[in-house]
């Protein structure tokens, strides 16, 4: 329960305050009291229940950071990993407990949520470059066997909550400029129409739009990025609360420079492979989507609500591929276009009551999701010029499904017992059509459906008032993405239906505790064990094959801690030892690349209401193994960082700056890696030292 941001975990954006008389009784001291927290969809008190959660609130996300990459405020997050690439062709790389680390681009391993709507699609890949994070409250981060209640792919749960409109309006103009050509400019509106503190009352209201550019830090790595976010809040009668969101994010290009070899990374980190300049490997993406959120109490007991969103999303990646493969008749080109449209709704039902005179809470519900894709494939080069869109080589529609039904509860049998349990059962059908048939190129039409039946139980002892143990364990599963089904092995055409889901059991033990003394700290061990876990097979110009390779094992433990030291000071430290290997196969005891065995994080932030403001970052991150043969891996590294800035109120006014480095000792390290690409290009290298100097007023109208 310990708060990444040092503050107490608060309620959903969307959840409907219950009558005081009926919450759950709350026996913490006043001063640590805790919100409740609705990360497993029950309303509950974060210290009470049986499951790893963290929470960085938006003070902890924007402050002396540059509010581009959603990796600059997961640092202290035990458990999970978030590394910038340096690449925007490719996205961020997170897992979490050792999923999701080998997604060559995108996120995948990790359910996805902004202001509840997904992020992830119903194959189980997502991204999140569509956060607007100047605009952002909170984030929560759900770890362990109770991801499993959010289905397919859900080895960890990082849900984004956008800021609700209150009080007078306002508006914020934001600016930051730094190294290798960094800009953003940023600008945004909020507040309530009936100028409420509680979004109980008026139409609430935040609009922010966001420009961002950067020339690299490698060569060919260019980059701008345009966001756009609105998020509204109402009530149309006195038991009903509606939210509605929109968003789009605008990739016009993104410039992606490839891995480094070794030998390469040595002789110059910023520098790129011949074979990224010759191809001109880029990537353009445009994406729009809008939800809304709707809940209603029907009475005392009963809240029911529905969610509903849609969007669409266009790509298109230029690969470097060599023209001599290319024109293999069965090849299907160098460069991949996307056009997809997607949407889904889910609807929940929420009981509270008692069983055997003690609390009870049921939540019952029904999800829908779709993905309907357009997927072609052309030459990347036309005649001897290389870099451009040529002949059409693939030409498919896929279309994905999932339909889940979950059910859960929450129950205090006794006044130091909290116990959790649901159950949700999930299957996903995934159909191909093809429309590129020739005499040598055969009708690769198919399908394939997966499904799966997802326990948990977990159960919390209150030692005393601010101190529980806490024991859980659950079954999850992973399906391919339509991205890892999309090329088989071999050269062979038509989506690799041959790949089957993998299923993993999770066991957590835990204890967590809150007092004045000794802060807010949290301890976990934990282990998964995985079946036909889905690895990297070969993975070559950016494009990349997967296989079962069998069984899996993670073994971890996970520390977090943070505590206001003084007035305004607060200090925080998270440290995760990671064990995971291959458990059969020819990779059988090797560690499973992507993944550090020991991550530390460690911050001390100084951040009075006004005035002088300042903090230190510590990062160490031990080596990382490339490939499953674990014959190379990307040294280990510490890092440091540090801001100081100064904020100052003038009347209704605030004008905050500030500047930042990082890297503080120029050290050359490997920021993230490339899981088993062929060409031994593994290395992303991570910038020298870096400065950052940010501006923003906020000022009413």
């Amino acid at each position: 329960m310990a708060a990444a941001g040092g503050l107490p975990l608060a309620i959903s954006a969307q959840a409907i305050p219950e009558p005081a008389a009926e919450r759950p009784e709350i026996t913490d001291p006043p001063a640590l009291r805790a919100m409740v927290v609705t990360a497993t969809r029950t309303e509950v008190d974060p210290i009470d229940l049986p499951a790893s959660i963290d929470r960085i609130d938006g003070q902890g996300i924007r402050l002396g950071h540059a509010q581009v990459n959603i990796s600059e405020s997961l640092g202290g997050v035990p458990g999970l990993a978030a590394r910038d690439r340096q690449n925007y062709a490719q996205d961020v790389q997170i897992s979490v407990r050792g999923f999701g680390a080998r997604a060559s681009f995108g996120i995948r391993g990790v359910r996805l949520y902004v202001d509840q709507i997904p992020a992830t699609l119903p194959d189980g890949q997502g991204q999140i470059s569509h956060v607007d994070l100047s605009s952002a409250g909170r984030i929560e981060v759900l770890r362990g066997p109770f991801s499993a209640l959010y289905g397919n792919s859900s080895g960890g749960v990082l849900q984004v909550f956008t800021e609700e409109g209150q009080g007078a309006p306002r508006l914020t103009l934001s600016a930051g400029v730094g190294s290798d050509g960094l800009r953003r400019y940023g600008v945004q509106a909020s507040g309530n129409s009936a100028h409420s503190d509680d979004g109980d009352s008026g139409v609430g209201y935040v609009v922010s739009a966001s420009q961002f550019n950067t020339d690299g830090y490698r060569d060919h790595s260019q980059a701008e990025r345009s966001l756009a976010n609105a998020k509204l809040t109402l009530r149309p009668t006195d038991d009903g609360k509606l939210t509605l969101v929109a968003n789009r994010v605008r990739l016009p290009e993104a410039q992606d420079p490839l891995g480094l070899t070794r030998a390469q990374f040595t002789a110059n980190p910023r520098g790129v492979d011949p074979v990224a300049l010759t191809f001109d490997t880029r990537k353009s993406m445009d994406q729009t989507q809008a939800g809304l959120v709707y809940e209603h109490r029907v009475n005392s007991a009963n809240t029911f609500q529905v969610t509903l969103y849609g969007g669409e999303r266009s790509t298109t990646q230029y690969q470097a591929i060599p023209v001599a493969v290319q024109l293999n008749p069965l090849h299907p080109g160098g460069v991949i276009a996307l056009e997809r449209n997607y949407g889904g709704t889910d609807l929940r039902w929420t009981w509270r009551g008692a069983a055997a005179g003690t609390p009870l809470t049921v939540v019952a519900g029904l999800s829908y999701d779709g993905l309907w894709e357009n997927r072609r494939g052309y030459e990347n080069f036309v005649g001897s010029t290389t870099g451009v869109e040529g002949k059409l080589r693939r030409d498919e529609r896929n279309h994905v499904t999932s339909f889940d039904q979950y059910i859960q509860a929450e129950w205090k049998p006794a006044p130091r017992w909290t116990v959790n349990a649901g159950l949700r059962h999930s299957g996903i059908q995934f159909d191909s059509q093809d429309h590129y048939v020739t005499a040598a190129n055969p009708n690769d039409s198919g399908s394939a459906h997966y499904g799966a039946t997802l326990p948990v139980l977990g159960a919390s002892y209150a030692l005393d008032n601010g101190m529980r143990v806490y024991a859980s364990a659950g079954k999850g599963f992973e399906t391919p993405t339509l991205n890892e089904l999309s090329y088989r092995p071999n050269g062979q055409t038509g989506l690799n239906f041959g790949l089957t889901a993998a299923t993993s059991r999770s066991f957590e033990v835990g204890l967590k505790s809150l007092s004045e003394q000794t802060g807010e700290w949290t301890a976990a061990v934990f282990r998964t064990e995985t079946d036909n876990e889905i690895a990297t097979l070969t993975n070559v110009g950016g494009r990349a094959t997967y296989q079962n390779a069998g069984r899996t094992r993670r073994n971890g433990l996970e520390l977090g801690w943070s505590q206001e030291l003084l007035k305004n000071l607060r200090a925080q430290v998270a440290y995760t030892a990671l064990d995971a290997r291959y458990s059969e196969g020819p990779s059988a005891g090797k560690r499973i690349p992507g993944l550090a065995q020991n991550t530390l994080f460690a911050s001390a932030t100084w951040a009075p209401p006004q005035g002088w403001r300042a903090g230190l970052e510590w990062r160490v991150l031990s080596q990382v193994y490339v490939n499953d043969r674990n014959s190379d891996a990307a040294a280990g590294y510490g890092m440091g960082s540090a801001f100081v800035g100064y904020l100052a109120k003038l009347g209704a006014w605030e004008v905050e700056s500030f500047v930042r480095s990082d890297n503080l000792l120029n050290k050359r390290y490997i920021g993230s890696v490339i899981v088993n690409e062929g060409n031994s290009r593994f290395f992303e290298p991570a910038p020298g030292r870096t400065w950052l100097l940010g501006l923003s007023a906020s000022l009413p109208f």
